[in-house]
């Protein structure tokens, strides 16, 4: 709905979710709810679809969390070939089967840009591979370039299965803000009590300042002026051959002038100096 709403606020800009948890959904009603934001947005819906970091949707829904694999598996196959083929017949075990079904309203031919989120596990590399689907690397803590394993990984799997290259693209957190300072003050304040409070409910590292700096400087945090973020994106897209990078920067309570300052940024300053850095090479954001 809210991707609906700002579908009839906008002309450009793509329309996609940072994941959705496709275990806890059904694969028939997601395809209708984005085949029509499709439509209404005239052909600019996209989804990154995951397993799930955060478990809360099972019990929540009515699923057992021992069915986490198969959940995914089933449903992200049915999704694909509702997407892919005109009239779906389809069982499994996680839902009621299909016979001979079309959907309407229909997607377009081939279906929407279909992204499968990833945070670590080396069969959801190969699962993206096998059905041919572009990466989204989910990096929100440590080094980005542990996740290079993976990317060869997922390389190796799509050459190995007979389908071309696909597009990698990686998911993490950060601020834009003026200047260095401004940025690693404002997303501290922020930042530092929704990860204290996750640290006690899923076990998660405490946050400290030392650690915080360090995430800046050589982790996930994008946290800085445009020039610290788009030199920072730049190192990341050679370093995983990115060709997409998302910044998630709306974390709980951040004001609303500092999110609107690094959509600004981003755009003006911070995505022309990224091409800028890459202008050279094969790999562009």
């Amino acid at each position: 709905m809210l991707l609906a709403a700002i579908a009839t606020a906008t002309d450009r800009i793509r329309l996609g979710t940072s994941v959705t948890v496709l275990s806890t959904n059904d694969p028939v009603r997601l395809y209708h709810e984005f085949a029509t934001l499709d439509a209404v947005s005239n052909g600019r819906a996209q989804i990154v679809l995951g397993r799930a970091s955060a478990t809360e949707s099972f019990p929540l829904f009515g699923y057992d969390l021992a069915d986490y694999e198969r959940l995914f598996e089933e449903k992200l196959d049915l999704f694909v070939r509702l997407q892919r083929d005109e009239s779906v017949t389809w069982s499994g075990t996680v839902r009621s089967p299909l016979v001979a079904q079309r959907l309407h309203p229909r997607m377009r031919a081939g279906g929407i840009p279909t992204w499968i989120g990833v945070g670590g596990s080396p069969n959801s590399v190969i699962r993206a591979a096998r059905y041919g689907l572009p990466l989204m690397l989910a990096i929100i803590g440590g080094r980005p370039q542990r996740f290079a394993g993976h990317v060869d990984l997922y390389l190796r799997a799509l050459d190995q299965v007979g389908h071309p290259v696909q597009p990698i693209g990686q998911h993490s957190l950060g601020l834009v803000a003026d200047t260095d300072d401004e940025a690693v003050e404002t997303w501290w304040r922020y930042w530092q009590p929704v990860v204290a409070r996750l640290a006690e409910e899923r076990g998660f590292y405490k946050p400290d300042r030392r650690r915080y700096e360090a995430e800046i400087d050589h982790g996930a945090l994008f946290v800085g002026s445009p020039e610290t973020v788009a030199r920072k994106i730049a190192t990341m897209a050679r370093d995983l051959r990115l060709s997409r990078f998302d910044l998630k920067y709306d974390i709980m309570h951040l004001p609303r002038e500092a999110r609107a300052r690094t959509i600004e940024l981003l755009g003006s300053e911070v995505a022309p100096r990224v091409r800028e850095l890459l202008a050279k090479e094969t790999t562009h954001v």
